[in-house]
């Protein structure tokens, strides 16, 4: 049985670049409070960010739709048709229930296990809810096993016992909870406590972890899209992360520093959105306003990680007027489309 201590965490040398990290966050959540609190507009952000996070985690999975289909089932005027859009239906209902109630939600096995029945709520399984009860592995794109969890008579306990030591870390420990979440969510992982929607529910968690900590910066940028543009950094500080984890002699730092790099990211984009919505411009001056935080080649959907209030077609025609105004240059490779700047 795979033993937990959250305790030592406090006593751990940690690298440099995560200790950097954990200080310029706390200065973000600082500064995010006074943004909140002077810019009331800023709620606006919210619904934008729920369903860039229902698309992108499910999206990692390999679940999707159109965006029309997307934007349809986030508003409720349209049922699922199929598979994928109850899934997406279901992460949908379990980020709103976090939204709402993250307060009330305590870090406990049996809130754990309602989180995942709610996640298949539109689906017709038996497994919603419901810890494994086969063995699971996990494996690369070719089907390689290169991790084995848990076996089902050990994922209760597990689960009890990684919840445990993340409320005595909190509560008790006096540890940061910057350094708790990610391992919370490692160990989660590891675990793979569920027949499905493991990937989906550790995203979910880590955006409950967060809201209970005070740092709500995924509430207005999606924590999910950013983990699935950086999806192979993701996969790969997972990997790292696990190597020795059965005998407990793992190095996690890998997995603390990609997701505290991504919070960081998180925060760094909610200002430059302040500044765009605070100063009422027009999508074409956003468009500009995103184009000129890049350099190199970038392609729409760059741009629209910076726009997200803004429509595609609306951003397509934006980045247009651009290129016959002589600013961008468009360049068409095959199926693929990306801009750069005019020297």
């Amino acid at each position: 049985m795979r033993f937990f201590d959250y305790s030592n965490l406090k006593n751990r040398k940690w690298p440099k670049e995560i200790v950097n990290y954990i200080g310029l966050i706390h200065e973000f959540k600082g500064r995010q409070q006074l943004y909140l609190e002077q810019k009331p507009e800023l709620k606006t952000l919210v619904e934008v960010a729920k369903r860039q996070s229902t698309e992108a985690s499910n999206d990692i999975e390999g679940i999707r739709t159109t965006d029309s289909r997307l934007i349809k089932l986030m508003n409720d005027k349209t049922t699922p048709k199929n598979r994928n859009e109850k899934e997406i239906l279901g992460y949908r209902s379990a980020l709103n229930l976090i939204h709402e109630s993250f307060e009330y939600i305590p870090i406990r096995p049996n809130y754990i296990l309602q989180l995942h029945k709610i996640l298949y709520e539109f689906m017709d399984v038996m497994y919603g809810g419901k810890f494994k009860d086969t063995p699971n592995f996990i494996e690369d794109g070719d089907h390689n096993v290169i991790f084995t969890p848990l076996q089902p008579f050990e994922t209760p306990i597990a689960i009890e016992n990684i919840c445990d030591q993340y409320n005595k870390a909190i509560n008790e420990y006096d540890i940061d909870p910057l350094l708790v979440i990610p391992i919370f969510i490692n160990d989660f992982l590891c675990i793979h406590p569920f027949k499905d929607g493991n990937g989906r529910m550790s995203r979910l968690l880590t955006t409950l972890l967060l809201y209970k900590s005070g740092y709500v910066v995924g509430k207005y940028i999606s924590l999910e899209n950013k983990i699935k543009i950086s999806k192979q950094d993701y996969y790969d500080a997972l990997g790292e992360s696990s190597i020795g984890w059965h005998e407990g002699n793992n190095d996690d730092s890998s997995f603390v520093k990609y997701l505290l790099g991504t919070i960081l990211a998180a925060y760094k984009d909610f200002e430059d959105r302040v500044n765009m919505v605070s100063k009422k411009m027009s999508s074409k001056e956003m468009v500009l306003n995103a184009v000129n935080q890049k350099i190199g080649k970038f392609t729409k959907s760059d741009i629209m990680e910076y726009c997200p209030t803004i429509k595609s077609r609306t951003v397509e025609a934006a980045l247009k007027e651009l290129c016959d105004e002589g600013i961008l240059i468009i360049e068409r490779k095959g199926r693929s489309t990306f801009y750069h700047k005019k020297d």
